[in-house]
């Protein structure tokens, strides 16, 4: 394979993502599965290579992505910020584009915990009176 060209982190809920960018023609590989096996949606699909429509670069690159933790939806977020970021790493110039559009922002909304003595986590038993 080609020299890497920026590597990058992103995280979304408990996914995290580590994207390897390297010179090439637009493949995509998640945990060594081409993109579409390992996402079966089209649309968190779009979501996920968004950084790279909004830039142009769709053909530019090829993606190696590791993901970690979290379902389809989460993990898909994590690969959208890190590409974000390692768009940055190749071009400084990107990232107004990129801001603009809310792929750099790490979305820190997490599960809530479930509290002791309670179904979950804002559920409660029902009040009985008597």
């Amino acid at each position: 394979m080609a020299k890497e060209i920026a590597a990058a982190t992103g995280r979304r809920k408990t996914a995290v993502a580590r994207v390897r960018l390297f010179s090439g023609d637009g493949k995509c590989e998640i945990n060594e599965v081409d993109s579409a096996k390992y996402i079966p949606s089209e649309a968190l699909r779009k979501y996920m290579l968004q950084p790279l429509v909004i830039t142009n670069t769709m053909n530019a690159f090829d993606l190696v992505v590791t993901v970690k933790g979290g379902g389809v939806s989460g993990q898909s977020g994590a690969v959208r910020h890190a590409l974000s970021r390692a768009l940055i790493l190749t071009d400084a110039s990107l990232r107004d584009a990129l801001k603009k559009a809310g792929c750099l922002t790490r979305d820190a909304r997490m599960k809530e915990r479930k509290k002791p003595g309670q179904p979950g986590a804002r559920k409660r038993f029902q009040f009985s009176k008597r």
